[in-house]
């Protein structure tokens, strides 16, 4: 009977044994397969999860919490955009952090935001500094700026000269945004709408319109944004009748674009903007018998990115090379203007083309070699423009 008994009782500890390992296994599969632990209302982008669902018996309960918080989590706190300064000092831990947080109505819970920068592996990385933080940013909008160590307002400077390319690569480079995102919209076109574009032909890009400037931006700033508010820029910059003297000198303000974009990569002196495009509005009148703008620059803009050396204006560039770049940019093979602006004009190279000097001016070349210390020399006949680069290049 002692047998049978143990015997019974063996089957019944295997019997449980088999159940507890079949529940334990139950319990691995549905921890390892809670996908809910990596929603995305939770977790910070770029931050270090990078999507990943926290792991750890410590996430887990996290998530028990945060998961019943998501609203306050990611609810703006007001609606008010403006700026606050704060800052991070070396050594100062994360609940230190959200205190002060609190304390200046930017969240409204620091135990809450402590326990979901934990949950995204971001409580130790927060990064020393002083930022301006918007009151209107969520909690996670807010851990993600101090985690990656980014104010709500950056600086965004954009020289003149700057073709689209190489404004998208600043903006890549920077971390303001990303730069093919910007360049995709900038090619089509369409994404901003604004007075200064209303002679804009069809289907043409923002090139020219990306106004030069230093600009102050916040960091969730989008393509849209800059584009608008370089837009705004160049309107508030030029005089209120800036198309009205464009259409007086027989021109479109997008004409006036175009022409100014060669004069701000023809020369970088400003008592010069005038005189240059004088010379390339007298090429454009009939009566000159000239009807090629033959513009360096423009064969440069043709030419395009240069991988040998990394530039996207090629320099130096020989005039026997022209004859191989066949575009509607290059001005030598193409009579009149170019399709379009070549890069973003000054406010001054504009200013240039819509009061220019009164010269009889049609030729003009460097005064040095390699156009050293950037100054020209002009000249009325091609005769004398000949007699010119004879003597400022040396080449007699």
């Amino acid at each position: 009977m002692s047998t049978l008994a143990s015997f019974i009782r063996f089957i019944i500890n295997a019997i449980l044994f088999i159940a507890g390992s079949i529940l334990l296994l139950a319990a691995v599969v549905l921890y390892n397969s809670d996908t809910t632990r990596g929603d995305p209302n939770l977790i910070i982008e770029n931050g270090p999860l990078r999507g990943q669902a926290p792991t750890g018996l410590e996430a887990r309960a996290l998530y028990a919490v945060l998961s019943t918080r998501i609203n306050d989590i990611n609810t703006r706190p007001s609606n008010d955009s403006g700026l606050v300064p704060f800052s991070i000092e070396a050594g100062d831990n994360a609940q230190s952090v959200a205190e002060r947080l609190q304390a200046l109505n930017l969240i409204r819970d620091a135990d809450l935001f402590g326990q979901f920068l934990r949950y995204n592996d971001i409580d130790t990385r927060l990064v020393a500094g002083d930022y301006q933080l918007r009151r209107n940013m969520t909690m996670k909008e807010i851990g993600a700026a101090l985690y990656r160590g980014r104010s709500a307002r950056m600086t965004v400077t954009i020289p003149a000269g700057w073709r689209m390319e190489q404004v998208a690569e600043y903006l890549n480079t920077a971390g303001i945004m990303d730069g093919n995102q910007f360049l995709r919209e900038a090619r089509r076109g369409t994404i901003v709408g604004h007075d200064l574009l209303a002679d804009r032909p069809s289907g043409q890009s923002y090139e020219g319109y990306l106004f030069p400037d230093t600009y102050l931006v916040l960091d969730s700033v989008t393509p849209k944004d800059l584009i608008a508010g370089m837009l705004d820029n160049m309107a508030r910059k030029l005089p209120a009748n800036a198309i009205v003297l464009a259409q007086q000198r027989g021109l479109t303000f997008y004409q006036v674009l175009t022409l100014a974009s060669i004069v701000e990569r023809e020369t970088a002196l400003p008592q010069e903007r005038p005189i240059v495009a004088s010379v390339y509005l007298n090429r454009l009148n009939p009566a000159n018998g000239e009807i090629y703008l033959k513009a360096d620059p423009t064969v440069q803009y043709a030419m395009g990115y240069q991988p040998d050396t990394g530039q996207w204006w090629k320099s130096p560039v020989r005039l026997e090379e022209y004859d191989n770049v066949d575009s509607p940019y290059n001005t030598y093979l193409y009579p009149g203007l170019p399709p379009g602006p070549i890069a973003s004009p000054s406010r001054d190279s504009i200013m240039a083309v819509l009061q220019p000097a009164d010269t009889d001016y049609l030729f003009f070349v460097c005064r040095r070699p390699g156009c050293k210390g950037g100054e020209h020399v002009f000249a009325k006949t091609y005769q004398e423009h000949l007699q010119n680069v004879a003597i400022y290049w040396e080449q007699q």
